[in-house]
């Protein structure tokens, strides 16, 4: 448990409550029931929630380390503001926190150092939920820039892909889709929250803040829109992706067509001239074999014309296309 104190307000930070802590904080500052279930379940949608003297948010984050095996998974964060305290509660460590207690210390030497650039807003409950939600929206900043390179990427190439990089391509457009999906599931009900919180906000009179948390609403809306965006570019990569392999399983099928036609075609005109060359074998008298050789050139023009009878009944268009590459020949 780590705790941030000052005289007034002030902000205490808890990670992994148990059962008994939240018995006690529920005591002390008076947690509605309701808000005590949703962070132990942890189970809860992104919500803001108004109660009596505070509101409650669940704000979900993310596991940002790629080497860890929990990469990308959902940190819930959820934060009951009130006007002299806000506490917030999450199962696991995040870098959140120690990000907006860094921008709280850069606030108070922004006038020893004038050219540190930070909002001018007082450091109250408020600004600290606004804080954890801006730097929670920021971290989605590198993620959505790696998916925008390698949708591109993935756009550029799936045409011109050798057979041997298809499969690379195909395990390139999962990883894609997968990332796709885990930013929709984290960004899709950010942008109700926030406006749920502008909504509550905006009933009181000139509220800073307001401004901020509208920019972070449009952010997380650009977002979302990217997201959706690049999800249809990947579908239609996919989609040419699969009309490629039809093509080209197509020319193979074609190409194996051709081969089989030709030797259909070539038995079409061999298996005739070897039933008549079988008639007679070596220890069968040929007829005329004493006469001269007219009685061969017979046999072979009556091999001849049953051969071109048989293609020509059988093979019409075989016989077309050796007729077409014969001419050409001939002349």
């Amino acid at each position: 448990m780590a705790t941030l104190f000052s005289a007034a307000p002030f902000w205490l930070d808890v990670t992994a409550p148990t059962l008994e802590d939240m018995h006690i904080l529920q005591k002390v500052f008076r947690i509605h029931p309701l808000t005590v279930e949703d962070i132990l379940t942890e189970d809860t949608r992104e919500k803001c929630e108004l109660y009596p003297h505070y509101y409650f948010c669940c704000f979900r984050s993310f596991d940002p380390d790629p080497n860890s095996i929990t990469y990308l998974e959902p940190i819930s964060v959820f934060s009951v503001v009130a006007q002299d305290f806000v506490l917030t509660f999450h199962r696991r460590p995040y870098v959140h926190a120690t990000n907006v207690l860094h921008r709280i210390r850069r606030k108070g030497e922004t006038e020893a150092y004038a050219d540190i650039e930070e909002s001018p807003l007082t450091v109250t409950p408020g600004w600290i939920n606004y804080a954890l939600i801006d730097d929670v929206t920021d971290s989605f900043a590198p993620l959505m820039a790696q998916l925008q390179l390698e949708v591109d990427s993935i756009d550029e190439l799936v045409l011109i892909l050798r057979q041997s990089e298809q499969a690379d391509m195909l395990r390139r457009m999962g990883e894609a889709r997968r990332l796709v999906i885990t930013l929709t599931r984290l960004l899709a009900s950010k942008p109700d929250v926030v406006r749920s919180l502008i909504k509550w906000r905006q009933t009181r009179a000139n509220d800073e803040i307001l401004v901020y948390l509208s920019d972070i609403q449009d952010h997380l809306l650009a977002m979302v829109q990217n997201v959706y965006h690049y999800e249809r570019i990947i579908s239609r990569a996919h989609a040419n992706y699969l009309g490629q392999i039809n093509v080209e399983m197509t020319k193979s099928s074609n190409s194996t067509n051709k081969a089989v036609a030709w030797l259909t075609t070539m038995g079409t005109v061999l298996v005739p001239m070897h039933v008549i060359g079988g008639l007679w074998g070596m220890n069968v008298n040929v007829p005329g074999q004493d006469t001269g050789l007219g009685w061969f050139f017979g046999i072979m023009a009556a091999m001849i014309i049953v051969s071109t009878t048989t293609l020509l009944i059988f093979r019409p268009d075989h016989f077309r296309t050796v007729r077409r590459y014969l001419l050409p020949c001939s002349r």
